[in-house]
């Protein structure tokens, strides 16, 4: 039998009551710890919560999807200044202090920088004082047809911070020559490097050989070829109808009569062939080529190389006039009288 119950009992019991006593006390002992640390930690998890929150957090409206551009004067100082009143960050005294974390000379490196969501204002600091833009080139494609007023607006609708007017401004005397295509361009680019693309492109497809070709054999200035496919672009999307009409066109010149192509409309008072009225059709205009004869003095839209190719490359036929249906069907034909039978017909 063990030794411990050779005891009588009454001394057992009073053993175990001790211990139980010993053990409840030290638990009561732990507890009344546990409730002097418990209320001090949690004041202590608020605060720091609220310092986090005042302090470090992004701001409840901070602008996602931005652009911050930081120029090569600008202080750190400044730059805070700057990410506080865009919303970007808290406090601007908060950003010098983050960016100190990770550049001890207190410096940031100049350039876009794009923030696609929200960021604390501890990753702000870093980006700015390591030079990390996380710029995401954008895809833009510009329609053939485009106009450089169209082709500002869906630039300014894709790339962020981009200066549409400044665009529009510039690519006023380059109408004809900016190459619609496939593009893709950094948020914030600025306007001569896209000009400067878009350009470029034009003159690598004007340069192909087979392209080059088909205008030296046209025996017409470039610019003539560019005037006449920019209305092109805009009168018929199928090729041969293109060439057809490319073809009855530059005969008119030939013969003095006015184009009459309803397809400048647009670019001068901004309505289409079905909204035009006789008073339209009379606006004083350069472009006008119902008032005017010959090709306008320069292009309405910027054409692709099927249009370009197209002007190029007229057919020659007997036509005269040609109209298009509801449907988009071209009818021609060799006479005025021709043409106002076709009007009645497909028109009316």
């Amino acid at each position: 039998m063990p030794e411990e119950f050779k005891k009588p009992i009454h001394i057992r019991a009073r053993q175990h009551i001790t211990r139980v006593a010993n053990v409840c006390d030290a638990a009561c002992r732990e507890w009344r710890v546990y409730n002097r640390v418990l209320p001090t930690a949690f004041l202590v998890g608020v605060l720091l919560f609220l310092i986090y929150f005042v302090t470090i957090a992004a701001p409840l409206d901070f602008p996602t999807g931005s652009l911050v551009r930081v120029g090569k004067d600008q202080s750190v100082a400044d730059v805070g200044a700057m990410l506080q009143s865009k919303h970007i960050v808290r406090s601007a005294k908060g950003f010098e202090i983050a960016t100190k974390l990770y550049n001890s000379k207190t410096h940031i490196i100049p350039g876009e920088y794009f923030f696609s969501g929200a960021e604390d204002i501890l990753t702000v600091g870093r980006r700015l004082a390591r030079g990390d833009y996380e710029l995401v080139p954008i895809r833009v494609t510009i329609p053939e047809g485009a106009n450089s007023r169209e082709m500002g607006e869906l630039l300014a609708q894709k790339i962020p911070d981009f200066d549409e007017q400044t665009f529009v401004n510039e690519a006023a005397s380059k109408e004809g020559y900016l190459f619609p295509d496939t593009y893709f361009f950094l948020p914030g680019e600025d306007v001569d490097t896209v000009l400067s693309a878009l350009e470029k492109n034009f003159q690598k497809h004007i340069s192909d050989p087979s392209v080059a070709a088909a205008i030296s054999a046209s025996g017409r200035p470039l610019g003539d070829i560019v005037t006449m496919a920019s209305l092109l672009e805009k009168e018929a999307p199928r090729t041969q109808d293109r060439q057809v009409i490319a073809g009855i066109l530059w005969k008119r010149i030939e013969l003095g009569m006015p184009l009459q192509v309803d397809a400048v409309f647009p670019f001068i008072i901004g309505k289409n062939s079905l909204q035009l009225t006789r008073t339209d059709l009379k606006t004083t205009s350069p472009y006008n080529t119902y008032t005017n004869k010959g090709l306008p003095p320069g292009p309405i839209t910027n054409p692709g190389i099927d249009a370009i190719l197209a002007a190029a490359t007229p057919i020659k036929t007997n036509y005269l006039y040609y109209l298009s249906d509801l449907q988009s069907n071209f009818h021609f034909s060799v006479t005025y009288a021709q043409q106002l039978a076709n009007q009645n017909k497909y028109l009316r």
